[in-house]
């Protein structure tokens, strides 16, 4: 299908999937790596243009409205230069996804913070518009939770953000907002009030060969902002590879980060069934989450030399059974609805102890 010079492609089935997305390049950079390393949340593709993707994840759930949504806005060049802009859309009640293709020169991205332009959208760090043919999405985010910096970690890679090469960085933007706006689906408008949002993003040149991530903002029992978000991935390394790993868990007004930089150890078990069980330990905390892939919809994901050609599974609609241990006593023990998951191919064979 085409709309104007924008070419679309919408993948549906029954037990669908969904990526996170890939990401982008732009014309060459007058900042110095450096500068743009410190602030991971901003476009770092400048520069760039073979064998590379930058990606954003904007997450929005308005439960009373019965809506989930998620927006990955991006750019990606192959090997042989080739490059277009995209714009994923996945409809998480529905169980649809779509893939909207423009020019790279209708992606526009600024130099100094997270704001971006692609044809008609906007994607910024408290922003969200989108205007399709019937989907329309007019959004602010306020109360934003955005990763707390350090000096030797400005994202949530810790020092491995430094580290030049990697085949994928991993940024984390705000783990919860509220939504304040309207999101019009066939020309009906939704008021947003009570949804809550998250986004992230991710940029190199390719997802891992195997990893499991899961997201959600809706966890039982808490009536203070809650955010849960945990991926294990196969990382090539030097010749050789090794497990790494990402976890914060927002509860209760602290958040506790579980990384492999922070030298935290991670445990993931699968069942015949798609389920997946990961269990992180720091020091005296220990986190629990336990989920079955629901049905979702279809989405690329980079490749390393291939570009956008890989296929990943991601439901809106999954349910995680999270606990949570201090010091050996079970302090939490609920589910997180409303969640992302994704568990590759490969992850079983590659991840499993």
């Amino acid at each position: 299908m085409l709309i104007g010079t924008v070419s679309v492609r919408t993948l549906r089935g029954p037990t669908s999937v969904a990526a996170r997305a890939p990401c982008g390049s732009h014309p060459p950079s007058d900042q110095p790596l450096e500068t743009q390393t410190i602030d991971p949340t901003k476009f770092q593709g400048h520069g760039r243009t073979r064998n590379y993707f930058e990606g954003w994840y904007f997450k929005i759930v308005v439960p009373d409205q019965g809506l989930a949504y998620a927006f990955i806005p991006g750019v990606s060049y192959g090997a042989d230069g080739g490059g277009h802009a995209f714009l994923q859309v996945l409809n998480g009640t529905a169980a649809t996804s779509a893939y909207h293709e423009y020019p790279t020169e209708a992606f526009v991205a600024a130099r100094d913070r997270l704001h971006l332009r692609l044809g008609p959208h906007e994607f910024a760090t408290d922003r969200l518009r989108v205007d399709l043919p019937r989907l329309g999405v007019d959004l602010r985010f306020d109360g934003l939770h955005p990763w707390r910096k350090r000096w030797y970690a400005p994202g949530i890679m810790g020092p491995f953000g430094f580290v030049p090469r990697m085949q994928c960085y991993h940024g984390l933007v705000s783990y919860h907002h509220r939504l304040r706006g309207t999101v019009t689906v066939d020309g009906v408008a939704h008021d947003a009030a009570g949804g809550v949002g998250y986004t992230e993003k991710d940029w190199g040149s390719g997802f891992p060969r195997a990893w499991v991530w899961c997201q959600s903002n809706h966890l039982s029992g808490t009536d203070q902002p809650a955010s849960l978000m945990a991926s294990v991935a196969h990382i090539p390394w030097l010749g050789t590879s090794f497990t790494g790993f990402l976890a914060t868990f927002l509860l209760e007004g602290k958040t506790y980060l579980f990384t492999t930089w922070a030298r935290a150890q991670v445990r993931c078990k699968f069942g015949e069934q798609g389920e997946v069980d990961m269990t992180f330990t720091k020091g005296k905390y220990r986190l629990q989450i336990t989920g079955t892939p629901a049905p979702g919809g279809d989405l690329a994901s980079p490749v390393t030399g291939a570009a956008m050609t890989g296929k990943i599974n991601e439901s809106l609609r999954a349910e995680l059974s999270v606990r949570f241990w201090t010091a050996g006593r079970l302090s939490y023990d609920g589910t997180a609805a409303w969640a992302g998951l994704e568990v590759s191919d490969q992850a079983p064979r590659l991840l499993a102890d």
